[in-house]
């Protein structure tokens, strides 16, 4: 008898994935061939992408497209894209992930470098002349695109002044067989390695590793202030999985790569030059991005010119479409796990829990669900708001609510919302307050209010019940019954 593989069995992508086809419905695959200009893309909206994509959409299992058409390579997709599926692939559970992922944050496991002959990713090298846009799939989301992306690239690269780690993932559009642009929001902590190298005159070497154990990915979504400059989040990948990411040297650039990476594109960020995003296509977009909306093309970006390819044998591209729930997993539960940890140093046994809610693409919107124990509590669940604020400073709106109500039930979310709350005195505005630049209402054009692009009004939704007044609202109470003898 064959025992199922389990989540203490994953290594690399490989075994996620056949962690995943051994559960229904977390996993499935289909050999019809499939354009990965648009086409991929869209069938996948229609299976599992979700939120905020556009409907028709809804969560659904991870896809594996086993025939691309041009290509030798599949590409799969929708990985982390459920909560539920993101719980299994790290052991957890939908309520626990976050609490997890402060427990790996709270027990590093620093990297370990493996030999160059022990590195799956390198077990085939193809050096120049290549183009990347005939060897690997690439995928092309909407017909309005820049051009084909890689999109779960993971960059790694260190400080050219103090030698500190960084791993980050950004959106890279192929430019020419050996060229790709990078998009940096201000801030990042490799594009901050890259400009102490530019201002040097030098190129910053990087590795962009792709297809991957779920953990790592994860993992390399922490932001400041949690991870500040120069914090290695693969100790926290480390955590996760109770073992020592294995990294492996490059072997044309000083740099290091994720070892059991299906794919490695080593190269270097050129000091200097610049490209417009959209060049190829005049299309005046980039790619969709995670609000839902097709993002803008940047006028001028940094490239990066690839000097080597290393895979696994049979590799597995892994891609996201850009929105949907699968950026929402990817960005909100490490989010999540910042909010819990600066509330709770701030006030112990408050905060129950945070999700950030997929309308906000895992970024925009923060749901906290919080405990008044006496009357000397009422008003901290409004210093909890503002304390996410801090965390996180992407952060947009919260809704607080209490812990009588289910912060992953939208239904009773709104619920709260429309008898727990009065806008006249339930609602803090902060405005004038930098937020995240992608959101297309922050801007002068929306509101007279907004002084800048990039500005915005960030708003507290206290749906708490004054705690005066607990016994007023308290739900209807029900029998507690075994339902299994009925159903």
């Amino acid at each position: 008898m064959t025992t199922a593989p389990t989540s203490a069995a994953i290594v690399d992508l490989r075994t996620a994935l056949e962690f995943l086809a051994s559960i229904p419905g977390q996993l499935i695959s289909t050999r019809t061939p499939v354009d990965p200009v648009a086409e991929l893309a869209g069938v996948y909206r229609h299976i599992g992408a979700g939120t905020p994509v556009a409907p028709p959409t809804r969560i659904g299992p991870a896809m594996l497209f086993e025939s691309v058409k041009g290509y030798t390579m599949p590409v799969v997709t929708g990985v982390l894209a459920s909560r539920q599926r993101t719980a299994l692939l790290l052991g957890s559970t939908v309520e626990r992930l976050p609490f997890d992922l402060l427990d790996a944050l709270n027990h590093p496991r620093t990297p370990i470098t493996i030999p160059n002959a022990e590195a799956p990713c390198q077990q085939v090298v193809i050096r120049p002349p290549f183009d990347l846009r005939t060897l690997i799939p690439a995928p092309t989301n909407t017909l309005l695109d820049a051009g084909p992306y890689f999109n779960m690239g993971l960059i790694r690269a260190e400080d050219p002044e103090t030698g500190e780690s960084d791993v980050t993932i950004h959106r890279m559009c192929l430019q020419g067989p050996d060229l790709l642009s990078v998009y940096f929001v201000p801030g990042r902590h490799i594009d901050q390695f890259r400009i102490k190298a530019e201002k040097a005159g030098r190129a910053l070497p990087v590795s962009i590793s792709m297809g991957l154990d779920p953990a790592i990915y994860l993992a390399a979504c922490f932001e400041p202030p949690t991870t500040p400059l120069g914090f290695d989040e693969l100790t926290i990948a480390g955590g996760l999985r109770r073992r020592p990411v294995e990294l492996v040297d490059c072997l044309t650039v000083a740099a290091k790569a994720i070892a059991r990476a299906e794919i490695v594109l080593e190269g270097e960020i050129l000091p200097g030059e610049r490209i417009r995003e959209d060049v190829q296509t005049n299309t005046g977009y980039c790619m969709p991005e995670f609000p839902g909306y097709l993002g803008v093309a940047q006028q001028s970006l940094p490239v990066i010119r690839i000097k080597a390819i290393t895979h696994r044998t049979n590799p597995i591209l892994q891609t996201i479409i850009g929105p949907g729930e699968e950026h929402v997993n990817l960005a909100g539960i490490p989010t999540e796990a910042s909010i819990l940890r600066l509330v709770e140093n701030s006030m112990p046994g408050r905060l129950v829990n945070v999700y950030c809610h997929s309308a906000g693409g895992g970024k925009y919107l923060a749901i906290m669900q919080f405990r008044k124990a006496a009357a000397s509590d009422e008003g901290r669940q409004r210093q909890a708001a503002l304390t996410a604020f801090a965390a996180f400073s992407e952060l947009k709106h919260v809704i607080l609510i209490d812990e009588d109500v289910n912060l992953f039930d939208t239904n009773d979310v709104l619920w709260a919302m429309t008898t727990r709350y009065q806008g006249d005195v339930s609602t803090m505005f902060l405005p004038g307050v930098r937020c995240h630049p992608l959101d297309p209402s922050q801007s002068p054009d929306f509101s007279p209010s907004i002084p800048a692009h990039g500005i915005s009004c960030k708003t507290v939704f206290d749906c708490t019940v004054p705690f005066h007044l607990k016994e007023r609202f308290r739900r209807a109470e029900f029998v507690p019954v075994d339902v299994s003898r009925f159903v």
